[in-house]
């Protein structure tokens, strides 16, 4: 099939949407297909449609149903539709899942935010991520990482609160990793850095580095009031790297409910005993190692793969 995959997010983009377009054009076309990447419909002749976005994408999803209304139409919803936009813009977001053949998700909890009679049409896909090789935490401190740009919805400033209140023989650090959506939030980070000595803001860098992060960090914290499935999840999982996040669906969704690393959202002081706990308890540092390493399978490439070839068997 010729597929026309739509994202929000441009070519030169770091965002997690230029990340899972990219990553599912690549296995699409593993799977024998033609795929173009495009921001924006502009009446390409194609088989199918994928757009990520329900909202941002609306535009391009209503021309395709209306240039080819029996072709198949995909529409992945992302953190800020089903979690904003479901709310904030109804008629647009509804309109886009509405006129969808088939929705995908990315946890495993998100159809609890679609309307019911839509709920039939959704596809969970777990994100995969590669393998890193073995780790090698750091030795002279407690190495934590936050990965998210910095953004509302990300939180982004929690980890660093929660650092404030930790007691002077703890040795963690938090190293945080992400670009900040205006200059107000680089002002934010780099205004913590001088007031916070356990605070480190590296600002945007290339995937290629994260992955060594992955192989030295001891903890990867989640903060984000919303999430549609992160892939840093998936990464952490993947590399053997414990998780600590806040307790919204995006996260549950893919750790489970019974996973021990959850803490209030915006609460920096149950972060702060939760980061203690990984720190200085060293069953409960094993116990949440163990837990991630148990949901590797659902993370793999081939589980990602899988889940595709069947979503397009059945568009067929």
């Amino acid at each position: 099939m010729r597929i026309i995959l739509i994202t929000p997010a441009p070519p030169q983009s770091r965002a997690g949407n230029r990340a899972t377009a990219s990553r599912w054009a690549s296995i699409l076309r593993a799977l024998g297909h033609t795929v173009e990447i495009a921001v924006t419909y502009t009446g390409q002749k194609a088989d199918l449609m994928l757009a990520l976005h329900a909202w941002r994408s609306a535009e391009s999803i209503q021309q395709f149903s209306d240039a080819f209304p029996n072709h198949p139409l995909i529409v992945a919803i992302t953190g800020t539709d089903a979690y904003r936009f479901i709310y904030s813009h109804p008629d647009t977001t509804l309109q886009s899942i509405h006129l969808a053949d088939y929705l995908v998700g990315l946890h495993d909890l998100i159809g609890n935010t679609l309307p019911e009679d839509q709920r039939h049409k959704l596809y969970v896909i777990h994100q995969s991520a590669e393998p890193i090789g073995k780790r090698e935490p750091y030795k002279r401190y407690f190495h934590v990482s936050v990965m998210g740009h910095l953004r509302d919805e990300k939180d982004p400033m929690r980890p660093a609160m929660a650092a404030r209140e930790l007691p002077p023989q703890s040795r963690i650090q938090v190293h945080h990793y992400g670009k900040p959506h205006t200059p107000e939030w680089a002002d934010l980070a780099q205004a913590e850095m001088r007031i916070n000595p356990r605070y480190v803001w590296h600002g945007e860098i290339a995937h290629h580095k994260i992955r060594q992060v992955y192989r030295r960090t001891h903890l990867l914290v989640l903060p984000s009031r919303m999430e549609g499935g992160a892939n840093v999840i998936s990464e952490a999982i993947v590399a053997g790297v414990p998780v600590i996040a806040s307790d919204i669906e995006g996260s549950i969704g893919l750790l489970g409910d019974d996973y021990a690393g959850y803490y209030p959202v915006e609460n920096e002081q149950a972060l702060a005993t939760l980061l203690l706990k990984a720190e200085f308890d060293n069953a409960y540092y094993a116990k949440l190692e163990q837990a991630c390493i148990a949901k590797r399978p659902l993370f793999t490439l081939e589980n990602e793969t899988s889940g595709w070839r069947d979503l397009l068997k059945r568009c067929r």
